[in-house]
């Protein structure tokens, strides 16, 4: 009877240790967006990030504080004369996987619904494209006639 009353308590006490992703982890997370064309950085766009927790805005380069979610986030980024568009991909964190380890199911479906579980990348490059390329207009050289 000892043996079960011990065995019970390690597991209790490795569960309490090792909480779920929503109590170790943040809800929110900084990001940095930068916006680069022709492989140089272009400063001064602005950009709107959003998922399905909310949305935000920064002129790049910039960072900003998002909330987490486990669903991906569109990055749109322009100004005048140029246009860029990325979908960052949310990943789970090593802290999600621990908790399904030591804590079985019930944590990590409390660490997707707030999102706690999983990150965006740090960093994320914006790639711009003049905003005439993207709809088509294109300056026009004309051919000469012979």
């Amino acid at each position: 009877m000892k043996s079960a009353i011990g065995i019970t308590s390690c597991i209790t006490t490795a569960l309490a240790l090792s909480g779920c992703a929503s109590i170790i982890s943040e809800k929110t997370q900084p990001v940095s967006v930068q916006t680069i064309m022709d492989n140089k950085e272009v400063a001064g766009i602005g950009c709107v990030l959003q998922n399905d927790e909310g949305k935000w805005f920064i002129t790049s380069p910039g960072s900003t504080v998002i909330h987490k979610s486990t669903a991906d986030m569109t990055v749109d980024c322009k100004n005048d004369k140029t246009i860029g568009h990325d979908v960052v991909v949310s990943k789970s964190n090593g802290s999600v996987w621990g908790n399904i380890l030591l804590g079985g199911g019930v944590g990590y479906i409390v660490d997707r619904n707030t999102g706690a579980g999983f990150d965006y990348p740090t960093v994320i490059t914006v790639e711009l494209k003049k905003i005439e390329e993207v709809v088509g207009l294109a300056p026009v050289v004309e051919v000469a006639k012979k």
